[in-house]
Formats: structure tokens, sequence, C-alpha cells
């Protein structure tokens, strides 16, 4: 028999959900500062010397290869595939994560475990020098799952923060902060890329690239405090009263999860039209600089600049959009949302090479509907899912969030692999929002919410 509701001993207070907006805080320097900004071009840089190339202005372009475990592989393609092969590998952690989540007595130190492993991860970019390219592959891929696996704890969090008329609000304002904390960070490194930088030192700018990308572990790691210490635990029903060992319960429980899942099949159809355009989102968020460097010659402290404004303008398109969603429903929302992500993708084919004001303007233009799209669709997710699967369910649903997304990115380096084009790579991410916005509009939301046991809002 479905349970209905969720179940909550006592209401969360402001303190409770001021330490769950602080982990979006902490966690989004993460996706912003490294994956969004500095990896992409730093690894390329480090994947080319171990190719042979020469980098810098003025170096001419190479297209060797390196040859990780004895595969062949363009130096230019070794970090989109870095990426597809991250996701891959959450597949299998994530949604064991959520089922151990569900099934642990206490979600604090799991969350604690997932940010910290992750955060010292990133830390440890300090030892990527010279040509150690394997060696900040084997660290973004440990930091890269950490985080996916630290969000899925924090994610399922929000159904017992809130009733099913507040949930959009509540994630709105947990991803707005978040990315005003990012955008925070990112503006310090601004500065010290700005004050420290020397014309033609290619060297300096890898040192200042890779030191920008510790800070973001640090700064992950001293916010992840305020979370740890002003949750409270909200022991689900699996959870009770449970013995034996936390871990193979939690594998065991996600067998049972993916058998019980065929029960819901139109959350699986939302969370499969979710997979589909989020994967297009990530693309374009965690491949944007190499896109800015590789193919339109954008200094460094231009790609910051845009995504300074893409940051600072997310905040406040988190919050509009969440408005909006209040007065025409979360679904409405996210479809125009969508509409406007296939005109950012159709205008970045076109975006001239070396101009800087066109890939700021439409910086601003993602920033407008970045944060309130990845918002609405996670607080959508949470009125689907059967009370007491909070982390089994968004197990699957963290395997395309922030910074993760596998099929756009291998799209993307195949693309580039045969046509040595980044542009044919980034319009070729416009079959992810065609396809996931009509499988989104098809998916009859409210009968979904009623066979998930829970309540429906009154907009939708």
């Amino acid at each position: 028999m479905a349970v209905t509701g969720t179940p909550t001993p006592v209401p969360a207070g402001k303190r409770e959900r001021t330490g769950w907006y602080f982990y979006d805080w902490a966690n989004s320097a993460f996706s912003t500062t490294v994956i969004t900004v500095f990896l992409g071009p730093f690894l390329t840089s480090v994947t080319k010397l171990a190719a042979g190339c020469t980098i810098g202005d003025g170096a001419p372009d190479c297209h060797a290869s390196v040859h990780p475990l004895g595969i062949t592989i363009a130096a230019g393609s070794f970090f989109p595939y870095l990426v597809s092969l991250s996701v891959l590998l959450t597949v299998f952690v994530l949604p064991v994560m959520g089922a151990v989540a569900d099934r642990a007595p206490r979600k604090k130190p799991l969350l604690a475990a997932a940010a910290f492993l992750g955060a010292g991860a990133t830390i440890a970019m300090a030892f990527v020098t010279g040509d150690r390219y394997l060696l900040g592959g084997i660290l973004f891929l440990i930091a890269n799952i950490a985080f996916g696996a630290s969000v899925v704890v924090y994610n399922s969090f929000l159904p017992q923060l809130a009733g099913p008329d507040d949930r959009d609000k509540i994630s709105s304002r947990g991803w707005a902060i978040g990315y005003l904390g990012g955008g925070v960070l990112l503006l310090l490194n601004l500065i010290a890329v700005t004050l420290l930088s020397e014309d033609g030192n290619t060297q300096r700018t890898l040192d200042l690239a890779r030191w920008s990308m510790v800070s973001a572990g640090i700064w992950w790691a001293a916010f992840t405090l305020f979370p740890l210490l002003w949750l409270r635990e909200h022991p689900g029903t699996h959870s009770t009263g449970q013995r034996g060992n936390v871990l193979t319960d939690g594998f065991r429980q996600l067998g049972h999860t993916l058998k019980a899942m065929r029960a819901y099949p139109l959350t699986l159809a939302f969370l499969g039209a979710y997979l589909i355009y989020n994967d297009g989102i990530q693309t374009v968020i965690s491949l944007a600089s190499q896109f800015g460097t590789e193919e339109l010659h954008l200094e460094q402290g231009t790609l910051i600049i845009t995504i300074l404004i893409v940051q600072f303008l997310a905040f406040g398109g988190a919050l509009l959009l969440g408005a909006l969603a209040n007065r025409i429903g979360a679904r409405t929302t996210i479809l125009i949302a969508l509409a406007l992500w296939l005109l950012v993708v159709i205008a970045a084919f076109w975006l001239p090479a070396e101009a800087p004001l066109p890939f700021m303007l439409l910086g601003a233009g993602i920033g407008l509907v970045m944060g309130g799209s990845q918002a609405l669709s996670r607080s959508l997710f949470s009125q689907l899912i059967p009370a007491g699967r909070e982390g089994e369910y968004y197990g699957f649903y963290e395997i395309s969030d922030k910074g993760t997304s596998w099929l756009g990115p291998l799209f993307f380096g195949l693309i580039f692999q045969i046509t040595n084009s980044y542009r044919l790579g980034i319009v070729s991410l416009v079959v992810f929002f065609v396809l996931g916005g009509v499988l989104l509009a098809l998916v009859p939301l409210r009968r979904a919410i009623t066979a998930a046991g829970n309540t429906p809002p009154k907009l939708i």
C-alpha cells in the first residue's frame, strides 16, 4: 500500500532550511569554479603538454593524441570523454548511495563523508603539475562522483523541509543561494587572476587555474560545516529500527527499488525526460569554457567575467522562475526555459571568434534560465517520489545534475574527434532540448503525483 505524505516528526524551521541552503552555497564552488571555468581549459592544456604540443598565445593548433591505458584519444577530446566516464561511473554509485541514505538512521555522516572526500580530491589538484593529465583525470573522477553522492543525500532532505505547495519556492531559493555562493568565490578568483597573471606567461596561467580550483575545494569543505550543524536528522520509513550492515542493506534495497519503480511508470517517464534535457544543460555548462578558449579563442579573463554574469543573473533568474511557477505551474515554466535553452545553443553556433561581447550576452541569457529550470525540476521530482524513498530516487535523478552529464559530452567529444569543430559539437545538443521538452509535455503529472501516494500542489 502506498504511504501518503512524507513523515516529518517536527516541522522544519528557518535555521534548518538555512542550513540546507548553505550546502548549495558550499558545493556550487566546485560546479562553478572547477567544472564550468577552470578544469576544462586547464586539463586540456595539461593533456596537450603530455601529447607534446606547445601551448600558449601564438602556438599553432595542435591535434596530437594521448594514449591512456593504450587508448588513442585526441588531446582536445580527453576532457569531454572524462566527463562522460565520470557520469557512467555515477550510474553505479549514486543509486546505491541513495538506497543507503534511506536506510541509514543518520544521513548527515553520509553527507559529510561524500562532501569532504570530494573537497579533498579537489584540493589535491595542487599536485597536477607539468604533464600529469592522468592524475588530474583521476582526481576529477573522485571529486565529481563524491560531489554527486553528496547532492543525492542533500536533495533527499527536501521533502522533509516543505509541503507540496512550498517546495518550488524552497528549491528555487536554495539554487539561487548556490549560484550566489559560486559567484562570490569566482569573483575572488577573477581578482586574483587579473592581479597575478602575466601576458604571454602560460605557466603562470596554469598555476593560477590550479590554485583557483584548490580554493574551491577549501570553500566546499568549510561551508559544509553549516548544514552539518543545522540540519536535523529525519529518519525515513525504511531506516527506523534497521539492523545489520547499512551498505549491504543498501545494495539489497536498490534491487527492490529497481523492481518497485516499475509500479510508478509515470515517475519514470518524468525522470527519463529530465535526464535527457538536463544532459543538454549540463553539457553546455561543463564545456562552455573549453568552447570559449579552443573555438572562440577568448582570454581566460573573458570567460571568468562571463561566468560571473551567468552566476549572478542565475541568482535572480532562479527566484524569478520560481515566482513564475507559482503563477503558471512548474512544468510550463520549465518548458519555457527549455525553449530559451534551444535558442542559446543555436546562437552559440554562430558566435564570432575573438569577440567577447556576444559571448557575454549569450552568457546573460543562460543565467536567466539556468537556475530556474534546474531548481523547478528538482522540486517537481520531489512530488513524484513515494514516501521514504527520497534518497533512492534522487540517486537516479542525480545521474544528470550539477556538472554531470554523459551523452552530451560523449556526442561533443565524438563530433570534435571526427570534424575537429567545437561548433558542430555545440549545435548537436539541440536534440536534447527538443526531445526532453516533448517528453516532459506528455507526462500527466497530476496523475503521476497521485500514483506515487502524494498530494498534488494546486499548480503543477
